[in-house]
């Protein structure tokens, strides 16, 4: 798998879990059915806060976006402690900043534009395609959870994702990774 392809289901990864939550209200995203669960909200700050802190500590050791949302979204957050969260809008753009910064780090490998001989490139490229996957298939593991929380709602489930690359793997959706 190369890193423009993964970049791509990056992308369709991303695009789904937007179909996920498109039409849904502020306060159904923000809703818990208990106080020991957590919102699509909660889910949707916690995809985008693992793929920013794993690519800016592994691959370029840049500062955080938002070092509030990197607390607060993390999974050792007690569940109980996962309730007042900001605003669908507010996780949205901090999403798009996130993907934002992933397409630079991606871009940057693709050209080469690391400061590195080029077999370091080769290699910094060949390390981060697992990295990749794993933050997709991380999406998708969300993605599941989010359906499980729009069933609560009453609503629709939608279970076809726009990857034809992508395999459900014991009810989760994944990218299987294949060198």
């Amino acid at each position: 798998m190369d890193l423009a392809m993964l970049r791509e289901e990056y992308d369709l990864a991303r695009h789904y879990t937007q179909s996920l939550y498109a039409e849904l209200s502020d306060a159904e995203v923000q809703w818990r059915p208990t106080p020991t669960s957590s919102s699509i909200a909660w889910h949707l700050g916690h995809q985008a806060a693992v793929t920013h802190l794993v690519l800016r500590n592994l691959i370029s050791a840049e500062p955080s976006l938002n070092p509030s949302f990197d607390a607060l979204f993390d999974a050792a957050n007690p569940q109980e402690n996962r309730g007042a969260l900001p605003s669908l809008a507010e996780i949205i753009t901090y999403r798009d900043a996130v993907a934002e910064r992933t397409h630079a780090h991606l871009a940057a490998v693709l050209e080469g534009d690391r400061p590195a001989a080029h077999d370091a490139a080769q290699q910094v490229a060949r390390i981060m395609a697992p990295i990749v996957v794993s933050l997709i298939n991380h999406e998708y593991q969300h993605d599941c959870w989010v359906r499980e929380m729009r069933a609560l709602l009453s609503r629709d489930t939608p279970d076809t994702v726009f990857s034809s690359r992508v395999r459900q793997i014991d009810g989760y959706w994944g990218l299987p990774f294949t060198r």
